[in-house]
C-alpha cells in the first residue's frame, strides 16, 4: 500500500476523525454564544486562555460572558464552535475511541484514488473509486496510535493498508500479490 499526498491526506483523516467523534456526543453542546464562553471559561480557566484560544481579545470575550456583544462575526462563531466542541464530553469520546479499538472497529466511507501493483494482464490505472468498507478493531486501535504518534505508521497509511486488505485482498482470500495505491483523497467519512 502506497500513499502520496501525505500531509494534506493525513489532514483529511484527522479531520474525519474528530468529526466522528463529535458524531457520539450524548449531549448536544452549548447553544447560545453567552453558554459557550462560560464553558470554554470553566475548561481553559482564565480570560487571557479564552481570548487566545478563539483570536480575539480579552475585552471582547468578557462582553461576550456578560452578554454586551451577541453577535460576533462569522468567523469568530465558527472558532468558538470549533473550541468548544473540541472539549465537549471528552470521557464520551475516550470511551467510543476505546470500544471501537476493542470489539467494533470502525467504518470508513472514502472517495480517493486507487491504483495497484499487480500480476502481468491486469490493469495497473490508478482512477477515483467510492468505498464503504468496515475495518476491525485492530484497524482502529491503529489509527487511533497513529494520529496520536505512536508506532511508525501515519494515519493515512493505515487507512490505506485496512482497505487493502479487507476491500481489495478481500481479508486474504484473494489477490495476495496486490499492492493498493490510495492517493488524492476527495473525502473521507468515519463512523464509530
Amino acid at each position: 500500500m502506497r500513499t502520496s499526498n501525505a500531509g494534506a491526506d493525513d489532514a483529511l483523516v484527522n479531520d474525519a476523525i474528530e468529526r466522528a467523534s463529535q458524531e457520539t456526543f450524548t449531549r448536544e453542546p452549548p447553544k447560545t454564544l453567552q453558554a459557550r464562553i462560560n464553558f470554554l471559561m470553566r475548561k481553559l480557566k482564565t480570560t487571557k486562555a479564552v481570548a487566545q484560544e478563539i483570536g480575539v481579545t480579552a475585552d471582547s470575550v468578557n462582553r461576550y460572558r456578560r452578554g454586551a456583544r451577541k453577535n460576533p462575526p462569522n468567523e469568530i462563531t465558527a472558532r468558538i464552535d470549533l473550541a468548544v466542541r473540541a472539549r465537549w464530553q471528552p470521557q464520551v469520546r475516550k470511551r467510543n475511541r476505546k470500544k471501537a479499538a476493542t470489539t467494533t472497529g470502525i467504518t470508513v466511507e472514502t472517495r480517493a484514488r486507487f491504483g495497484y501493483t499487480a500480476p502481468i494482464g491486469t490493469t495497473d490505472d490508478g482512477r477515483q473509486r467510492r468505498i464503504t468498507v468496515h475495518l476491525p478493531a485492530d484497524y482502529a486501535r491503529r489509527l487511533f496510535d497513529a494520529q496520536q504518534g505512536i508506532g511508525d505508521q501515519t494515519p493515512n497509511e493505515v487507512i490505506a493498508e485496512g482497505l487493502q486488505e479487507m476491500y481489495f485482498k478481500d481479508h486474504g482470500r484473494r489477490a495476495d500479490n496486490l499492492e493498493v495505491e490510495f492517493t488524492d483523497i476527495d473525502y473521507i467519512d468515519f463512523s464509530f
